[in-house]
């Protein structure tokens, strides 16, 4: 398991260092859209909206755009400029009890797990917040943006768990809120005497993703029946051969290349050995003027 974050967890006199780790992952049925003509992944392209023509990760920047459809363009400089706290720490802001956060406000959860270094401060943060039976509020920077979170106590481990700030949060504004609705003892009697008949513990074993097995169950039921479709296979072989043209090309340039390096050291040997041998024939005319 990767961590995806390194840095300190501010407490008092202490600076804990940590790493975090996603506490959570999602599982999909594995469906993926493809072209039904071959069997071919739909892949995503970088496209500018204003020419059509894909863009390189090195051309790609990041701006505002305004009211009035001009945009503004922030490079890294501007962005290094703004006062965005230390990007390595998780600094406490307060301390509230659990039932005041209500789970809307949750995101993300990460699991905290202290340096060598840090494990006793770590262990007495986490031993002070359980048994003064609160929840730190922090901010922290994740992915260069500045977040709210909490941070608590789960199976002696911290979690920090990233959370929405108030503009995130949408209100349901649904008509009926506002509308005044009678309900008669009798039904809320049976509603409520029904709930408590179907409660119980929450054993998240009892509960599984249905669609997702219906859909693995299915896949081996096909694969199993030979239902399958090879995904453009005269386009792998196309790929093979543009491959193997390719690395010919490469091959008769590196060739070419060599050859004329080889003429060009013959021909300057040549000439090398052509100035030799006019030096030589200038000494001996030399020498036959002088012993005449």
């Amino acid at each position: 398991m990767r961590a995806v974050w390194k840095g300190t967890i501010g407490f008092g006199g202490y600076a804990i260092p940590v790493k975090a780790y996603s506490a959570t992952a999602e599982r999909d049925s594995g469906l993926h859209q493809l072209h039904l003509a071959d069997g071919g992944r739909i892949r995503y392209k970088r496209v500018c909206e204003l020419d059509g023509a894909e863009v390189p990760w090195e051309e790609v920047g990041k701006g505002v755009p305004t009211a009035g459809g001009d945009v503004v363009v922030l490079g890294e400089e501007d962005l290094a400029r703004l006062p965005l706290p230390a990007a390595g720490s998780i600094r406490v802001c307060t301390f509230v009890r659990a039932e005041e956060i209500d789970p809307i406000w949750l995101s993300r959860a990460y699991h905290l797990e202290p340096d060598v270094a840090g494990l006793k401060a770590y262990l007495l943060l986490s031993e002070a917040l359980q048994r003064a039976q609160r929840v730190a509020v922090v901010k922290v920077v994740l992915r260069q943006r500045e977040t709210l979170a909490l941070l608590r106590v789960r199976d002696q481990v911290l979690l920090l768990e990233t959370m929405y700030w108030r503009d995130e949060l949408r209100e349901p504004d649904f008509p009926f809120r506002h509308e005044d609705v009678e309900l008669s003892d009798d039904d809320l009697r049976a509603a409520t005497e029904l709930v408590e008949e179907l409660s119980g513990p929450f054993r998240p074993s009892d509960y599984t993703d249905g669609y997702r097995r219906a859909v693995a169950k299915l896949v081996k039921k096909k694969v199993e029946g030979d239902d399958v479709l090879q995904p453009a296979a005269s386009a792998q072989d196309a790929a093979v051969s543009d491959l193997l043209a390719a690395m010919r090309t490469t091959v008769a340039e590196r060739e070419r290349r060599s050859a004329v390096r080889r003429a060009k050291t013959a021909a300057r040997k040549a000439a090398a050995a052509k100035a030799a041998a006019t030096r030589a024939a200038r000494r001996a005319g030399a020498a036959v003027e002088a012993g005449s």
